[in-house]
């Protein structure tokens, strides 16, 4: 994603996005229900309380940063997920969850140091 600041232009890397649209609960809903078996936006939309329109900007929003593919087959579109974004933000969480585990490990070590220097 390119975003445009000023007079200068900034890209975003793709986890962002990824970021961003699941931080929408329909969009996770969405993602959810495709990972049961691929659907069709009439399928997709039907638990929504809203209008077509609306949702159809959920499923661009999901489809623009890679989370979901789509296919046309006559006049029914049907979308189904595409895991490789989601493996992307599975190992950047991995990454900050092992990095923050060392650093509380390390913390617990210090801590234990101060307590045994106090007995």
């Amino acid at each position: 994603m390119i975003v445009a600041t000023s007079s200068r232009t900034v890209s975003t890397p793709p986890i962002d996005g990824i970021f961003r649209a699941l931080a929408d609960p329909t969009r996770r809903r969405v993602v959810e229900r495709l990972n049961r078996s691929p659907a069709s936006v009439g399928e997709l939309a039907q638990p929504f309380d809203m209008a077509l329109p609306s949702f159809i900007e959920h499923l661009k929003v999901l489809e623009g940063c890679g989370l979901v593919r789509s296919q046309k087959t006559g006049r029914v579109r049907t979308y189904r997920l595409a895991p490789e974004p989601l493996r992307l933000a599975e190992n950047w969480l991995a990454e900050q969850r092992a990095m923050w585990e060392r650093r509380l490990d390390q913390f617990d070590a210090y801590v234990m140091t101060l307590k045994e220097k106090d007995i």
